[in-house]
């Protein structure tokens, strides 16, 4: 009775050792993100496409990994963490470039890579928030309630955003933060320099497409050379134009034109000699008197 009881014991602790050993079965890429329930790093409210909450989980594993803020981290010939470098404005970043990790936007551009397959995000802060794919945007003034689970939400004014962080939903966001630190979950920071959000379409770009060409072009408030500056393309940038018009008469790198466009994203004009193709803009329409 004894040695029957001992056979069963073992195994019935074999076929638990077998269950516990089961792996769990993966989520699939299509699949949401999972919602924790203790306000850890995860998709936090209801609301975000399916893409969105792929970018969060993705975001959220490298939290979990404890993968460390690098300066220029993240901005490698493809999406994901590479070494940083030395940023000449902060002491706490010596070490920057012996760790393997992203900053604000390296990490942005990773989580919605993983998301899409794509490298949709590719670019700085600035890029980021004003990028051509551009689902929807908001205000400071609009504060946290039209936001959702994956919205990009930016630092800094319209000339120089210098920080971006991925919205988790309750008040919650998930960034590289600063030298020194890991990658993190924070409470919005809505107060001091909180520019806005941007809602990430990553689906077919509606509207004309172009890119633009030269270094440190102003974009205008009016299509004017003497209007109010709202930012400059540090360098050649992929475009959303709505609308063009004849308006004031430029002359700029040997060229002369009155024909402007308007940038949807950027809410500003740019005059058309630095946007590549003719004069007047194939396939755009004339803005509406």
């Amino acid at each position: 009775m004894l040695r029957r009881s001992g056979a069963i014991g073992a195994l019935i602790a074999l076929l638990t050792a077998l269950f516990l050993a089961t792996p769990a079965t993966p989520a699939t890429a299509a699949g949401p993100a999972a919602r924790p329930a203790d306000g850890s790093c995860g998709v936090l409210a209801p609301g975000a496409t399916a893409a969105a909450e792929r970018a969060v989980d993705a975001a959220c594993r490298q939290v979990a990994a404890g993968v460390w803020y690098t300066w220029g981290g993240g901005h490698g010939p493809r999406p994901g963490p590479t070494y940083g470098k030395v940023d000449p404005s902060d002491p706490a970043s010596e070490h920057d470039p012996e760790r393997l990790g992203f900053d604000c936007s390296g990490l942005v551009r990773y989580a919605y890579a993983q998301a899409t397959g794509a490298d949709i995000l590719n670019g700085d802060a600035s890029a980021q928030y004003y990028t051509h794919r551009t689902a929807d945007r908001f205000t400071a003034a609009d504060g946290l309630t039209p936001l959702r689970p994956g919205d990009l939400l930016a630092y800094g004014t319209s000339a120089d955003l210098h920080h971006i962080a991925l919205y988790l939903g309750a008040g919650k966001m998930v960034e590289a933060r600063q030298s020194g630190t890991k990658l993190m979950v924070s409470d919005v920071r809505l107060g001091g320099d909180y520019f806005g959000a941007v809602r990430v379409d990553t689906g077919t770009v509606e509207g004309p497409v172009f890119r633009t060409w030269g270094t440190g072009v102003w974009t205008k408030a009016q299509p004017s050379v003497r209007a109010a500056r709202v930012y400059a393309f540090p360098g050649p940038t992929t475009v959303r134009i709505a609308c063009q018009k004849h308006a004031e008469v430029v002359t700029a790198e040997g060229y002369t034109n009155d024909a402007w466009s308007y940038l949807p994203d950027y809410r500003a004009w740019v005059t058309n000699i630095y946007v590549q193709g003719p004069a007047w803009l194939d396939g755009v329409p004339a803005c509406a008197p």
